[in-house]
């Protein structure tokens, strides 16, 4: 039973859902616990399960009799948490049924230490902790308050099939022009949820640095990621960005895409992503645009550089636009080398980072826990 008690959606909320058809490919019965009415809830129904609800945290700990008869009735043996407040949840299933085997995989990467007396008790009855990242890895040896051997790093992975190009000549062409791309412009684009963590501020200094030392490059920025509060953005920082795109006269170079539902379709239509986080986890966007076969340059910090190389992208560190602009100088004036990188970039993810590797991770570790 994958719990994941959060009204929230994001990459945490959406992994459950995400993993569970191919739990089930490879012959696990998954089943979920989320909140009631949440996006979680719906995701889960929409992978093909029907997932036991509670109105809130507080009523899940309330109906603990209620939670352990439905493991009886399922043999469910295994409980896998993926929000750290939902430990506690977790923790005490396990003080009342030792037979439960419970895992946490940190999607965040913890910030801080986790060794006070609740937290010993919650993270004793962890069984695995997993990792994301060897970056997340090291932080959580640091904090959490288990032996180095209990926590594990399983990188995560994606279908690379959706990602493989479809378009016709004439479909790449017509989102090219839906986008605003003028014909022959090299599409530089930047997608994820629009606050300033994920570096979009960066970014723009970087396009404006590369306007200013390399005019005879012809391109356009794109920022993919919902404009407003319901769609995860900080409303505050897209009019930010908005401002300081007009004083840096770029209004007619970087144009705003909204959230988008067609994102390996939409990266069909770019030349370069662009992911200049701080402080990525893991950064699921770095490998659904190299399974795209799109060249990548990403931050040289937090677990980018475990995904991107010298040979399938450039690293830049994230607060340099001068930097990431002559990053993009570089693959902007060089269409051949970024095919080259592209090209190696999709057979890494094929090699290391799709989803059927990543269960087959995951349930070898089920396994030999029920062991």
């Amino acid at each position: 039973m994958h719990i994941c008690l959060s009204n929230g959606w994001g990459g945490l909320e959406m992994y459950p859902s995400r993993i569970i058809p191919e739990l089930r490919r490879q012959g696990w019965e998954a089943h979920g616990l989320a909140l009631a009415g949440s996006r979680v809830a719906e995701s889960l129904e929409a992978a093909g399960i029907t997932p036991l609800t509670v109105a809130s945290r507080g009523r899940a700990l309330l109906g603990l009799g209620r939670l352990l008869a439905y493991l009886k009735a399922n043999e469910i043996r295994v409980l896998h948490c993926h929000k750290s407040s939902d430990l506690r949840l977790g923790a005490l299933l396990v003080t009342l049924r030792p037979s439960l085997r419970l895992f946490f995989t940190d999607h965040m990467g913890v910030t801080r230490p986790k060794k006070d007396p609740y937290h010993r008790w919650a993270y004793g009855r962890v069984t695995r902790v997993f990792s994301i990242s060897e970056a997340t890895r090291a932080r959580n040896v640091a904090a959490f308050p288990l032996p180095a051997e209990r926590i594990q790093r399983l990188y995560l992975g994606i279908d690379p099939a959706p990602y493989a190009p479809r378009f016709s000549h004439d479909e790449r062409a017509a989102m090219r022009e839906a986008l605003g791309l003028s014909e022959g412009a090299v599409a530089i684009g930047l997608a994820g949820r629009l606050t300033p963590g994920k570096g979009q501020r960066g970014w723009v200094e970087a396009l404006a640095w590369l306007a200013e030392h390399r005019p005879e490059l012809a391109w356009h920025g794109v920022l993919v990621g919902g404009l407003s509060a319901a769609e995860g953005s900080n409303e505050a920082f897209v009019e930010e960005l908005r401002a300081r795109i007009h004083a840096l006269g770029l209004e007619g170079r970087i144009g705003f895409a909204g959230f988008r539902r067609d994102l390996p379709r939409l990266f069909e239509a770019l030349d370069i992503v662009c992911v200049p986080s701080r402080n990525e986890a893991f950064g699921l966007t770095v490998i659904e645009a190299m399974a795209a076969g799109k060249a990548v340059v990403g931050s040289d910090s937090g677990a980018i550089p475990e995904l991107v190389d010298a040979e399938t992208g450039r690293l830049a560190t994230p607060d340099d636009p001068a930097a990431w602009g002559e990053a993009l100088a570089e693959l902007a004036g060089d269409e051949a080398l970024r095919r080259r990188l592209g090209e190696a970039a999709r057979r890494r993810v094929q090699a290391h980072f799709t989803l059927e590797r990543h269960v087959e991770g995951l349930v070898a570790v089920y396994a030999d826990a029920l062991s």
